[in-house]
């Protein structure tokens, strides 16, 4: 009977090892995600990395309480900044993942500066929270924002 126990018992724990050692995969791969989504909006356009990284579901919620549906709609809102010479940072302060490994949220500080006409920069600051899904072929979108 006590073999027994122990046999489960140690079960238990390489379940519960190996079940953390895949949360802290899942966390690396959001993390990677999070920055090649920063990478993209610096290198080729804030529009193109909210397109390129949203799932076809994906909703953000931005100024007077507005959503914005879907991944053209996105595109559209974000490319208005573009053409303001917007620069956005962020990086996640914590990430979690949901215990089947397919869902996942980050949040953290962002900080966006456009450029006015007359050269002078305006920052806003404030706090993000990104909701995160695996995709069929495995990579991770966002469906809100």
């Amino acid at each position: 009977m006590k073999s027994l126990f122990l046999h489960i018992l140690l079960l238990l724990v390489l379940v519960s090892c190996s079940e953390m050692a895949n949360k802290a995969k899942i966390k690396q791969e959001i993390l990677q995600t999070e920055k090649a989504f920063e990478k993209m909006a610096a290198e080729k356009s804030i529009s193109e990395a909210f397109y390129h990284f949203a799932d076809d579901s994906a909703v953000i919620l931005r100024g007077n309480d507005s959503l914005i549906k879907g991944k053209e709609n996105i595109r559209s809102y974000y490319q208005k900044m573009d053409n303001k010479g917007a620069v956005v940072n962020w990086a996640p302060d914590h990430i979690d993942v949901s215990s089947s490994g397919d869902l996942a949220y980050t949040y953290g500080r962002y900080l966006w500066k456009i450029k006015a006409d007359n050269g002078h920069t305006t920052e806003y600051r404030g706090v993000f929270h990104t909701v995160w899904k695996r995709q069929k072929d495995q990579s991770w979108k966002y469906v809100w924002d």
